[in-house]
């Protein structure tokens, strides 16, 4: 396990409702845990945002999310895809596909462009310090 290499546990909470989130939120602020990542999942996207980013800052854990829209929200750190740009390549897809492309005969494309968020107003209120080599990361 990574975790362990760094001397480190690393532990994996699930939750499909709101209640059992917010239970392993409970957990995880009795643990005194040193940060928690929120894995993009499907589920836990506009629904569940906001329960996320108020649960990390309600219990002053740093958590870092796959999305840049729960740093928007209030969330401390995001690293993930650049979804503006997936849904150019989505489109310029389906526009192939309407001017007569055959889907077989299209490439395979994999996303590029990552993005890393920090709000700065988040990690303030962490006492956390964001070096300044990461000034031109910063939103916020």
């Amino acid at each position: 396990m990574p975790g362990r290499a760094l001397g480190r546990q690393l532990d994996v909470f699930g939750g499909g409702t709101a209640d059992e989130i917010d239970t392993a939120f409970a957990t995880l602020a009795r643990q005194r845990v040193a940060a928690v990542t929120i894995m993009a999942d499907q589920f836990f996207d506009d629904s569940r945002r906001a329960q996320f980013v108020a649960l990390a800052a309600r219990n002053a854990i740093p958590a870092i999310y796959g999305q840049r829209e729960y740093t928007v929200e209030g969330g401390l750190i995001s690293y993930g895809t650049n979804l503006a740009e997936t849904h150019r390549q989505i489109g310029n897809y389906a526009g192939r596909i309407l001017k007569g492309a055959k889907p077989d005969d299209l490439p395979v494309l994999q996303t590029t462009k990552f993005e890393l968020v920090i709000n700065l107003k988040t990690a303030k209120t962490l006492s956390l310090t964001i070096p300044p080599a990461c000034s031109r990361l910063l939103t916020r």
